[in-house]
């Protein structure tokens, strides 16, 4: 992600522009990914004060975590604009591919999490949608080089 290099005493650092880019990214990924990991492990203490407590808890995650998501994604297509003309060789636009799919499999599966009105529907789906993100978080380091 940081884009500075010292160079024999100097050092070079990235513009304001890539710092509010990619900023906004990370800040994106803390909420979204973050969060998620926040509620898994909140969700058994809280279904044990109220049944229902999860559900709430869920609820209002998603007015954040959604934001956060479009986020992501706007400044992840920013950024493969930008970092594209500096990956001239084919491995990274594969990768870019993996983790635009990757990425398609966490709102899918946080989609339908929400969605879901078994338990087992809402574990699978929420599983789904917390192992894509881990995912998508891991190649986004790997595309930054």
């Amino acid at each position: 992600m940081f884009t500075g290099v010292m160079l024999l005493g100097t050092v070079r650092l990235a513009s304001g522009l890539t710092v509010l880019r990619l900023g906004l990214h990370v800040l994106g990924a803390a909420v979204w990914v973050g969060g998620q990991i926040v509620l898994l492990g909140m969700v058994p203490g809280a279904r044990k004060l109220h049944p229902d407590l999860p559900k709430t808890l869920a609820v209002r995650f998603a007015r954040l975590s959604w934001p956060a998501f479009a986020l992501l994604v706007a400044t992840g297509i920013w950024s493969a604009i930008v970092e594209e003309q500096h990956h001239p060789t084919g491995a990274w636009q594969v990768m870019l591919g993996v983790k635009v799919g990757v990425v398609a499999i966490a709102g899918i599966g946080a989609w339908r999490h929400s969605a879901s009105t078994s338990r087992a529907g809402i574990a699978l789906w929420g599983a789904t949608a917390a192992i894509a993100s881990l995912a998508a978080l891991a190649l986004g380091v790997f595309l930054a080089g």
